[in-house]
């Protein structure tokens, strides 16, 4: 029977990061993945959909100076821009396969198997870890309803060389609001049917309605309070109906309900790992009930954002475990971006979260209409801070085109416990927006 110290089972963010170090300590590594090297985010994830969204980035702050500089159209031309993104994401899978070669890692393409404390079956063979580190992921919810096999899902939608012109796409989460920014640049009809009554429930809903106002502006209807009841095939298209009696015929139907983890058929239910489709339970170690098979990214069940550099630094600290660090992991401030047009931001501590501690103070600051200079004429843009007893940065949430940048500096402020003092004693590059915003939060921090 093969040996390793440590078997990674996928080769995402969540695996080769962790994997990288503890070659680099001298451990002996296994990485088994069934699907293409790199995982989701890689491949049919973060990295496709920034690269399309990049020409309708630059288009939406164009359209700023329409009238005040700005003549003629942008176009932008799909099935170019989707050949783009493939000549880009293709090769990863090689790249990362010939990575893992060059650290001397040892990887096996398939299916892999929980069979004891410290051993795994893939391709018939059973293969011994000291350490067993699972990281595969979660995948696309699928409504369980009439029609289901005719949904999308947003690794179909990152792979569409030819737009239909009629969308509907089920939830107004994450997924829809960005996909649905994109195609309302394009003069596409979008659909969007949620469940609930508000978008994007996680964040500051002010915000979310600027956005969610913007889209219907350029002609994206919201159906809130709906849920779909069946889809059927038409001779054009597809029919949507939902619980309400709401008919609409279109050409493209997302299901964007959600993400569901990976834990079926791995052997978990045969060794008593408790999981369920939120993920797999782990301690404070991200163990499971055994003390040597970890877990790590979105197939944990957990409460902190499921995000690639959440499981990078999971990986990270998973290797750190085995390498002999015992602490308990303890997680800084985890920015969170959607990239709708505008974005919206958000790390540390949140609007709603402030409202009830009377011992936390929130500042909105419009910075866009105060800094117009400096934000581009992106009269919208509006960060809030949110201040504990001692006037340190504790949380913020934005909008902005730039959210970003801005997202990244609150994140290093509040992770370093930076305060008024310390930012009135640096220098920042001057005019742009994060001079505006760093000056007005050290004013208010003092």
């Amino acid at each position: 029977m093969k040996q390793y110290d440590a078997i990674f089972i996928g080769s995402g963010h969540a695996a080769w990061h962790g994997a990288t170090i503890l070659k680099q300590a001298g451990k002996s590594v296994l990485i088994i993945e069934k699907d293409l090297e790199g995982g989701t985010c890689t491949n049919y994830g973060c990295d496709a959909k920034i690269l399309l969204d990049g020409p309708f980035e630059v288009l939406h702050k164009s359209n700023r100076y329409q009238g005040i500089g700005k003549e003629g159209d942008f176009t932008i031309n799909w099935p170019q821009l989707m050949a783009y993104k493939d000549a880009v994401t293709n090769p990863f899978p090689q790249f990362l396969n010939g990575m893992f070669q060059r650290l001397v890692f040892d990887f096996i393409k398939g299916h892999s198997q929980l069979t004891g404390e410290h051993t795994v079956l893939v391709n018939g063979e059973e293969i011994y870890g000291e350490n067993i580190i699972i990281g595969i992921g979660a995948r696309e919810a699928r409504l369980n309803i009439p029609g289901q096999e005719f949904l999308k899902d947003s690794r179909d939608f990152l792979s569409l060389h030819a737009l239909p012109d009629r969308f509907v796409m089920i939830g107004a989460g994450i997924i829809s609001l960005e996909f649905a920014s994109m195609m309302a640049l394009l003069g596409k009809e979008v659909h969007i049917i949620e469940f609930t009554s508000q978008a994007l429930a996680a964040y500051h809903q002010d915000y979310v309605a600027t956005v969610v106002a913007d889209l219907e502006k350029q002609g994206v209807q919201f159906h809130f309070n709906q849920a779909v009841a069946s889809v059927e095939e038409v001779a054009k298209g597809y029919l949507v109906k939902t619980q309400n009696g709401l008919a609409l015929e279109v050409d493209y139907v997302l299901d964007a309900t959600g993400r569901v983890a990976n834990v079926e058929n791995i052997g978990l239910k045969s060794l008593g790992i408790e999981a369920s489709a939120r993920g797999i339970k782990v301690d404070d170690h991200l163990r499971t009930k055994y003390p040597h098979i970890y877990v790590s990214g979105d197939v944990i069940d957990k409460t902190v954002p499921k995000l690639t550099p959440t499981a990078i630094f999971e990986s990270k600290y998973i290797a750190g475990q085995i390498l002999g660090n015992q602490e308990a992991i303890s997680y800084p401030a985890i920015p969170n971006l959607v990239f709708t047009l505008p974005r919206i931001g958000q790390v540390g501590v949140t609007v709603k979260e402030a409202k009830a501690n009377e011992n936390l103070q929130i500042i909105p600051y419009k910075y866009g209409q105060a800094s117009l200079f400096e934000t581009k004429n992106e009269k919208d843009a509006e960060i809030t801070f949110i201040l504990d007893e001692n006037k340190h940065l504790v949380g913020a949430e934005l909008i902005s085109d730039d959210a970003e940048a801005i997202l990244n500096m609150m994140t290093l402020i509040i992770n370093q416990k930076i305060t008024g003092q310390d930012l009135g004693n640096m220098i920042f590059a001057f005019p742009g927006v994060t001079h505006a915003i760093i000056s007005q939060l050290g004013a208010v921090m003092r």
